[in-house]
């Protein structure tokens, strides 16, 4: 098993703004009644996306038909905080985000989404107007975050973007997914057990 490196991420974005916007509005608890994560996508934002009186379509922007299918999510401050739920992130990778760009994250948020090899990168407040402003105007704009140079480009622009170094050096190199890792590993750990006489049968 390979993990990807993830050095870039390219694709259509979509603005969910606001700051603060906690893991239980990313995915209500009452939908982490689950074996997996697969269906979770489906509720992503569910109570905002929806009148809780009257069960209605609401304006909130993954509900706009001009952003189906944006890969990169744009939001603001501590973005992903309260609850530590790693269904949040999971919720936001099963809907069909590869990455996401916000002031700032939670940090066991930020952890657990590193892990799915999801990006999570800081840009000030004034680029993320930059990108909004150039998405508003095209829907199509095409986003790219460059782990490797640190920037996001769009319509022609480019603004810096900072990631926690160990971060950003397991995405680019493959080392994000603990998990992988260890079995990917497990060749190399019999190799070392048969070597080991107090380990012989």
């Amino acid at each position: 098993m390979s993990l990807a490196k993830i050095t870039s991420v390219s694709g259509r974005a979509v603005n969910v703004p606001g700051n603060d916007i906690d893991t239980d509005r990313i995915i209500p608890a009452r939908f982490m009644k689950c074996v997996t994560f697969d269906g979770l996508g489906e509720f992503l934002f569910h109570d905002v996306r929806k009148d809780p009186k009257t069960g209605q379509i609401t304006n909130h922007p993954l509900n706009d038909a001009r952003f189906s299918g944006a890969t990169i999510l744009l939001s603001g401050a501590n973005f992903g905080c309260g609850s530590s739920r790693e269904h949040a992130p999971q919720a936001i990778q099963k809907y069909g985000f590869k990455a996401v760009i916000a002031e700032g994250f939670a940090e066991i948020f930020f952890g657990n989404s590193t892990t799915l090899g999801m990006p999570c990168v800081n840009a000030n407040r004034e680029d993320i107007a930059k990108i909004a402003a150039a998405l508003a105007k095209d829907p199509a704009t095409e986003v790219t975050i460059d782990l490797a140079k640190l920037e996001v480009r769009f319509a022609g622009q480019a603004v810096k973007i900072t990631l926690r170094e160990s971060a950003r050096d397991a995405l680019v190199n493959g080392r994000w997914d603990a998990i992988g890792e260890l079995i990917e590993g497990i060749p190399s750990v019999k190799s070392t057990a048969a070597k080991l006489p107090y380990l012989a049968a």
